[in-house]
């Protein structure tokens, strides 16, 4: 099974006629899932059903395959896979091309359901230097960003931690992908930027959210140690606080939630109190 048979993107199957409402958690915020968040219990139709139920309005990370039933309980997909691997990707100038026919394809397709964002990964290191990477993640970005300005879609670099979950990712730190941006010049290249990993590269969350805003198109919530839900009996963060900074910014966009449920617990209690912590 290939990259594009998992996220479905040989064909972009006809959306159902059907368009199911949600009626989205108060706070300023808007709240996404990633496929996680319940566990192994449930399948995309229980999992949509129970997010839509809770007031979730957005679901990350899933191919036009999933859509309908996404669109069946009024889901949007509202981060788009698909541009290569999280650790061949552009840092690897030979793989531009191909990456570039990914790319094309993965953003007419979330432009045709108003999908808001399109994930890129900035790939492994592979002995380069650290600026041979960012030059390579922007040459690549320059060259697919106006097909994202045309179709009206953002594309989102994930920031992710190469301390100990990602060893020899590049885009490790918030001021590699807040220089990739820059370089970028778009308002349709931000940041993906997930807070998890984040706290474990560099800490200071709330600081450097609020001093980045302006290069960062989407969220990624897990509490650490262990990326389990955010209580505060056993994980480091504070994400009501987090939540209200990036609320005060007057940021739009999606937070989406992609811990994984503790063994034991009751996922959708354990996801309904995260959405709670966020209702800001």
């Amino acid at each position: 099974m290939t990259r594009r048979d998992v996220f479905g993107l040989a064909a972009l199957p006809a959306m159902m006629q059907g368009q199911g409402t949600v009626t989205p958690r108060s706070g300023r915020l808007k709240q996404g899932i990633c496929g996680g968040v319940l566990g192994r219990g449930f399948d995309l139709d229980a999992r949509c059903k129970v997010a839509a139920e809770l007031g979730v309005t957005g679901h990350d990370l899933l191919g036009p395959v999933a859509w309908p039933t996404l669109k069946k309980y009024g889901l949007i997909p509202t981060m788009v896979p698909g541009i290569g691997t999280l650790t061949h990707n552009s840092t690897d100038l030979s793989r531009h091309d191909e990456l570039e026919k990914q790319a094309i394809e993965v953003i007419k397709n979330a432009a045709e359901v108003k999908a808001p964002s399109v994930i890129l990964l900035a790939g492994n290191m592979w002995g380069q230097s650290s600026e041979k990477c960012l030059e390579n993640n922007v040459k690549f970005g320059k060259r697919i960003v106006k097909r994202a300005e045309d179709a009206g879609v953002t594309l989102c670099l994930e920031l992710l931690n190469s301390k100990v979950s990602h060893p020899d990712y590049a885009c490790d730190h918030t001021t590699y992908g807040v220089e990739v941006c820059k370089r970028v010049g778009s308002p349709r290249f931000k940041l993906l930027f997930d807070i998890f990993h984040m706290q474990i590269m560099e800490g200071d969350i709330i600081r450097t959210i609020q001093q980045n805003i302006a290069y960062i198109g989407h969220f990624h919530t897990a509490g650490n140690p262990g990326r389990f839900e955010f209580d505060s009996e056993t994980q480091e963060m504070n994400y009501r606080g987090i939540a209200r900074a990036i609320a005060d910014t007057g940021y739009q966009g999606w937070i989406s939630h992609e811990y994984n449920p503790r063994p034991g617990s009751d996922p959708v209690k354990t996801l309904d109190a995260m959405l709670k912590i966020c209702e800001v």
